[in-house]
């Protein structure tokens, strides 16, 4: 992408179509997982490459554990194996995973495989690759009072103390900027309970592709719009 005037400092994405894309070519449901898996990996090399700073992706979340057992099983593997493999490419890559969600219900194997992608990455300079897996918006809001809660208990903070700043520090967020575009595929044009604090002001890009179809070029129309557009944050 050639004379990027105001590049977005944190991206965030809801991939969502991996199971309409592979219904739509008559595939499994998991080989649409696979290559929604495949399609990730280029994009976030991709925003590594021009410069994006923070990129989080919306990967699994509290609800989708409704679905059927063998889909359920099926990301979680696909999510290990793709951790062991991005952390066996740390070094070439130059991208530092981070996980944000809860850890709760995840296997031993999968916690092992998060938490060696994030050892084997901590000290790389590139992009801050955020996963949020296992993640809801208003699961992570109560995750911050609870926290909060337990400060003022233990007499650390007062209620005084609670403001916007002490709320931000609590979140599974904690020292990301909050992003500057989100992305949606597939044509839904709704949050689904993703990042509900952090995109308050954030610019909205809803794109009609499904995930495993968005390609680099597309990245490339999303900043294009939001450089276009005009953030006020209410001020104007």
């Amino acid at each position: 992408m050639e004379n990027k005037v105001n590049l977005p400092t944190h991206i965030a994405i809801i991939m969502d179509g991996n199971r309409r894309w592979a219904r739509k070519n008559n595939l499994d449901v998991r080989l649409g997982h696979k290559k929604g898996a495949e399609t990730l990996e280029n994009i976030v090399k991709y925003c590594n490459k021009i410069g994006i700073k923070y990129l989080t992706v919306y990967a699994f979340s509290t609800e989708n554990w409704k679905r059927s057992k063998e889909e359920v099983g099926a990301l979680m593997l696909l999510l290990q194996n793709y951790l062991d493999d991005f952390a066996k490419k740390a070094d070439t890559e130059n991208i530092k995973i981070n996980m944000i969600g809860s850890k709760d219900n995840l296997s031993k194997g999968l916690l092992k495989s998060i938490d060696n992608a994030i050892e084997k990455t901590k000290n790389n300079t590139g992009i801050n690759f955020n996963v949020a897996f296992n993640y809801g918006g208003r699961d992570e809001i109560v995750y911050a009072v609870k926290s909060i809660a337990q400060k003022i208990k233990e007499n650390k903070i007062q209620i005084q103390d609670i403001n916007e700043d002490l709320i931000s520090s609590n979140l599974y967020t904690n020292k990301i900027p909050d992003p500057d575009l989100m992305i949606r595929t597939s044509g839904e044009i709704r949050l689904s309970n993703f990042l509900p604090w952090q995109l308050v002001y954030s610019e909205f890009y809803f794109v009609e592709k499904l995930w495993p179809d968005f390609t680099n070029e597309d990245i490339d129309k999303a900043i294009e719009e939001y450089e276009k557009r005009c953030r006020k944050f209410g001020g104007k």
